[in-house]
Order: structure tokens, then sequence, then C-alpha cells
């Protein structure tokens, strides 16, 4: 006897779009607050089109997460894609804070909230909360951008600027 509907073998979490640009973020911080780093993982049709991980600085978990995201936004913005856009995350207060279906209240965040949703309202995401394991590659490079010290670019630095966020 099955339970579920026909594809209830396939986990949930595991499901990926195949239409347009895929997203995945993650930030990492050690000692929260501490060294933190951002890895942004974009494909389109499943390709993989740019990844990137970046040294931050010392910032908090949370205010990792909404980095790796703003900085995934700024990259998919120079690409210049015109596809839809699903963003991958497994930060469960920042997905869920980007739905809606959390408030932001601390300040810091707020502000990174609001650049966020800045420059998301231009792309139209849609956000998805997955699991750790479905987002190892962008874990990996926001290690990677801690361990390497690989500071941001000066374009996305001036960028971020420009939204009062400083590294």
């Amino acid at each position: 006897m099955t339970t579920g509907n026909q594809l209830s073998f396939i986990n949930s979490d595991q499901q990926e779009y195949t239409k347009g640009l895929t997203l995945y973020v993650d930030g990492a911080a050690r000692n929260n607050p501490g060294p933190a780093g951002v890895g942004i993982v974009l494909k389109n049709k499943n390709l993989i089109i740019d990844q990137q991980g970046f040294f931050l600085g010392d910032k908090t978990n949370n205010q990792a997460e909404y980095l790796a995201l703003i900085i995934g936004l700024l990259i998919v913005r120079h690409h210049r894609v015109d596809e839809t856009l699903t963003i991958y995350g497994d930060s469960e207060l920042l997905i869920k804070q980007m739905t809606g279906h959390y408030r932001v209240k601390n300040p810091t965040l707020q502000h990174l909230f609001n650049v966020a949703y800045l420059i998301s309202k231009e792309l139209a995401p849609s956000y998805h909360y997955i699991s750790r394991q479905y987002n190892k590659d962008a874990d990996r490079l926001a290690n990677h951008g801690i361990d390497t010290r690989n500071s941001l670019p000066e374009p996305l630095k001036r960028e971020l600027h420009e939204y009062r966020i400083m590294l």
C-alpha cells in the first residue's frame, strides 16, 4: 500500500525548478559574530553560470545570510538575464522574513532586509527554504571565502556602499 502521490519518493527539498534562474545563497560566520563569508551559486536552467565565495569581515551569521542574498541579487542583476528567478537558502529566518512570515526586529537586519527587498523588487523572485544538505555548494563557497579572505570586487563594494552597506 502506497501513501502520498505518485512522486512522493522525491524529497521536496531536492526538487529544483528547471525553468529560469536559480540562486543558491548561504552566509557563514565563525564564532557568531566573527569572520564571515558568503557563497552564491547562480544557475540558468540547472547549468552553473556563476559561483562565488567572498569574505565579509566580522559579521553575525544572520548578517552574512542577508549579505549573501543581497550580493547574489546584485550578481543576478549584472547577468541581465530576462528569466524567472527562484532563490534557495538554508536560513529559515531569512526566507521567512523575505516572504513576510516573520517580522524583522533587529535594526541592522532591518536595513539589510530593506536593501534586499528593494533590489529583489525589480527581479520578482520566489523564495524557498531548503535544508543544508541541498545547499552544500553555497556553503562550501562561503567557507572558502572566509578561509581565503577573498574580498568582494570593487564594483560590488561600490554598489553595496550606495545602499549604505560597508564591509
